[in-house]
């Protein structure tokens, strides 16, 4: 597997890869699925502080993508960066969510960042494991933070600095 920078290309494949985490309703509290023509946009508005990696297979297909994205617009909090995450449904428990964060953690230290942040489902197991190997610590819980398919949902706060 290699991990390289995302294209223009890659925006159908990025989009399906969401598709399924919103599908799936382990991930994420967004709802709207996402076009191809969507994530191209979304591509070419992104600035060098905030790229997107794929993973790609042997045979060149991508099987995972993530991001480093805006905390917060405010100045303060230029050095903390959210990050996404996302695998292909046919390609998860391989390694591979592992691999791309190791990767962002890696560009994140390169870009000068001084903090890492997520939230999470704290019933995304296979995630919330993913996240405490690469030792992010859980900082709270936004409780009742959003409402997904008509049942509130709680989100798990995690950080990690990046030494």
């Amino acid at each position: 597997m290699k991990i390289r920078g995302a294209t223009h290309k890659d925006a159908a494949t990025i989009a399906h890869i969401y598709n399924q985490g919103i599908e799936d309703r382990s991930a994420t509290l967004e709802t709207q699925l996402r076009t191809p023509e969507e994530r191209a946009e979304w591509l070419a508005v992104r600035s060098s502080r905030h790229p997107v990696l794929v993973a790609v297979d042997g045979s060149g297909t991508v099987v995972g993508w993530g991001s480093l994205n805006s905390f917060n617009a405010r100045r303060v909090y230029d050095y903390v960066a959210d990050f996404s995450v996302y695998i292909a449904r046919e390609h998860r428990r391989r390694g591979i969510g592992d691999a791309l964060l190791s990767a962002l953690e890696a560009r994140a230290r390169m870009l000068g960042y001084h903090k890492m942040v997520l939230i999470a489902f704290p019933t995304n197991a296979p995630g919330m494991r993913l996240y405490e190997r690469h030792d992010f610590q859980t900082v709270g819980i936004y409780h009742e933070q959003g409402m997904l398919d008509d049942r509130w949902v709680d989100v798990v706060i995690m950080e990690k600095i990046l030494r």
